[in-house]
């Protein structure tokens, strides 16, 4: 099992950054698939971003492409997104998960961080 708690969150102006952390307590860090999600109020929750389990390979959201960078430290078991020119549609919790390798479903949550973005 692994247990994730994220970090990082908070209001910041449109056109502004933050980095969130997420990090995970476990000796078997480096065998999961890490993601990033939100949810914003009244919507699903949506992907944002994941990374594999040796950083090697990424993806993200449409949404996000070219302005969020997710990474890893898996000496530090640590996951991390890098927000940069938010938006206020940028605002939701966001959420860190986790995967074992070769599932589908994310099995691991952490309790998310808020992010407001304002206008």
């Amino acid at each position: 099992q692994v247990q994730l708690v994220e970090s990082g969150g908070g209001l910041v102006q449109a056109g502004g950054s933050l980095r969130l952390s997420c990090a995970a307590s476990g000796r078997t860090f480096s065998s999961y698939v890490m993601g990033w999600f939100r949810q914003a109020p009244e919507k699903e929750r949506e992907f944002v971003a994941q990374i594999s389990s040796r950083g090697s390979s990424t993806a993200y959201a449409d949404s996000v492409k070219g302005r969020f960078t997710i990474s890893r430290d898996n000496a530090k078991n640590t996951v991390y997104l890098q927000m940069n020119s938010l938006k206020p549609e940028d605002t939701a919790v966001y959420y860190c998960a986790a995967r074992t390798i070769g599932t589908m479903a994310y099995d691991y949550w952490g309790q998310g961080t808020q992010v407001t973005v304002s206008s």
